[in-house]
């Protein structure tokens, strides 16, 4: 017997992991990489948010996906709404009205920072999504960049940081439940809990979707919790899982009313007189044979 030489199939290419946390896990925005390695001041502007740098840092960012630090400040009690609309029509931008509520005695100073990167990692997840558009960056002072006359935050967040947290929560997300579906759509409930049980906050989540007749999406929910987005996308894809959460199925369509279709007989008229005019004979047959079928 012969034996038949093959060539060997190639070796599949291996990922150094500490070159690609040097490089930000290989970039999620190419644009935000060179504008952090230019040390870029100014705010980086993308489909589904914006970033603000400062010194090629992120110190803060905003998405109309996720709620802001004034919703996570009031939700749950850590400062009184009011206190805070106070501050914030006195000092005219958030990072002061802050800093005014530490001054005061308001708030921890520990818990302003917590709630600041908290704000800043949830936002930022969605202004990174994938985007069918390109960003544009407007440059500007580190005042304009922080999005108003206070001072930067205190926690300015390094690019490739940023980055690899964003694709560490992508990657959660994708192992918890693949369909991504869920993030945006409005959702039901679908009244088939699996084991395990649901845990407190997503009973939470249910209780939202059960007490209200409004159409409610993630970011809904969210708000309504005072919640981080990306968690309550993580506690709504883990219901997905188990059956509890579905999205909302399209209201069915209208039928449209069939048109009136007028009776082709109406306009034949049946006392048929005048025999020698060609027209009227025609119209006869006409109705003669319409009324045969």
């Amino acid at each position: 017997m012969t034996a038949v030489q093959t060539t060997p199939p190639p070796r599949l290419p291996v990922r150094h992991k500490a070159a690609a946390r040097d490089r930000g896990w290989g970039g999620v925005s190419p644009m935000l990489t060179r504008l952090a390695a230019e040390r870029a001041t100014g705010v980086l502007v993308r489909e589904r948010g914006s970033l603000h740098l400062a010194g090629g840092r992120v110190v803060h960012a905003d998405s109309p996906s996720a709620p802001g630090l004034e919703v996570l400040l009031t939700a749950h009690g850590t400062v009184d709404a009011g206190v805070w609309r106070q501050a914030l029509a006195e000092t005219g931008d958030r990072h002061r009205a802050g800093h005014l509520l530490v001054d005061g005695g308001h708030l921890a100073a520990g818990a302003l920072e917590l709630c600041r990167l908290t704000a800043l990692y949830d936002a930022a997840y969605f202004a990174l999504a994938p985007s069918s558009t390109p960003g544009r960056f407007r440059y500007g002072t580190e005042a304009e960049a922080d999005g108003g006359p206070g001072p930067a935050c205190g926690c300015p967040m390094p690019v490739a940081a940023l980055e690899r947290e964003t694709l560490r929560r992508r990657d959660l997300l994708h192992r918890i439940w693949p369909d991504p579906t869920t993030d945006e759509a409005p959702l039901t409930r679908a009244h088939r809990v699996a084991l395990p049980p649901p845990t407190s906050r997503q009973r939470a989540v249910l209780a939202v979707l059960a007490g209200s007749a409004a159409v409610r999406t993630a970011t809904d929910i969210a708000r309504e919790l005072g919640r981080p987005a990306f968690h309550t996308l993580v506690d709504i894809r883990r219901l997905a899982v188990a059956g509890a959460v579905r999205p909302r199925p399209p209201a069915p369509a209208e039928t449209p009313e069939a048109p009136d279709i007028p009776d082709p007989l109406a306009a034949i008229p049946t006392d048929v007189t005048d025999v020698t005019d060609p027209h009227i004979t025609l119209l006869k047959r006409l109705r003669d044979a319409l009324e045969a079928l």
